[in-house]
């Protein structure tokens, strides 16, 4: 809930502000007066200037913290699960997750056409990890953050996929196994299909070359920034809605109702984000398989 001692505009801006580590530069004026000495300093940044004061070299160690986090929970649960297998009727999270991976499966089998030990898995991952990332956002805005606060923590954003840090990570990582597998699979075609296509002629080359170039490079921003809109979206609307909180007692039902409807609503947006970005990772690394 928005405190008292903030306006709506900084309540906002502290919600989705991440908690930076990075190096500040020499002579950089800090918040609380100091004056950054001689070879700069490794510290949190405790705003959003410091934050963009140390450049590439920042951190967002809540973002990386919540995803490794969620991504070791997710390891646990599927071992342990995996353990207690058996031949039986499952029930309850065994049941669960054997629906998870048989749905999993019937789509890479459905859409993957090549042959790769790799992508059932990695499809796996990408979708329970990203669903993982994403429920987060269903926690109350303030909960966690309020919680932190009491050991001196000031910023904290708990849904990695609001990070376009995090999602163009991903989607990097996607991107170097699409060249690496094109390379692979195709050899030399891949370099053909990048200067012959769609126009099969030599003299077309470069107009070839510049049209595949930018289709190739526009999978992974698409592939990253569509994950990061639509959470960052919803997040700022459970921001805006806890924020009418503060608004009065009149406010208090309202903001109530908006909170549980989003909520109900935006289950359905998570759960399908991690399923477009499982899907076009197997199109895409299906594409990259393609060796007619």
């Amino acid at each position: 809930m928005a405190g008292d001692t903030q306006t709506i505009s900084e309540y906002i801006v502290h919600h989705l502000t991440n908690l930076t580590y990075g190096k500040l530069p020499a002579g950089f004026e800090r918040d609380d007066g100091s004056i950054v000495g001689d070879g700069g300093a490794w510290v949190m940044a405790h705003g959003g200037d410091e934050a963009a004061a140390m450049g590439f070299s920042a951190i967002h160690v809540d973002s990386m913290a919540w995803s490794i986090g969620l991504g070791i929970f997710f390891c646990w649960l599927f071992r342990g699960v995996a353990k207690k297998a058996e031949s039986g009727v499952p029930s309850g999270v065994l049941n669960l997750v054997e629906m998870i991976v048989e749905f999993v499966d019937n789509t890479v089998r459905d859409t993957f056409h090549g042959k790769n030990k790799l992508v059932a898995p990695l499809a796996l991952t990408i979708f329970v990890w990203v669903f993982l990332m994403n429920l987060m956002d269903l926690i109350p805005v303030d909960l966690i953050p309020s919680l932190l606060s009491l050991a001196g923590v000031h910023f904290q954003k708990i849904v990695p996929s609001t990070d376009p840090n995090i999602t163009m990570g991903m989607a990097l990582g996607i991107f170097i196994l699409m060249l690496y597998y094109s390379v692979k699979v195709k050899g030399f075609g891949f370099v053909k299909e990048l200067t012959m296509n769609p126009f099969n002629h030599w003299v077309f080359i470069p107009v070839n070359l510049f049209m595949e170039v930018v289709g190739l490079l526009a999978k992974p921003f698409s592939l990253g920034l569509r994950l990061f809109g639509n959470m960052y979206a919803g997040e700022m609307i459970f921001i805006l809605i806890a924020a009418l909180f503060s608004a009065g007692i009149a406010w208090a039902v309202p903001a109530g109702l908006l909170q549980v409807g989003w909520a109900i609503f935006h289950i359905l947006v998570i759960t399908l984000q991690a399923f477009i970005f499982m899907v076009l990772t197997i199109v895409y690394l299906s594409m990259a398989h393609e060796d007619h």
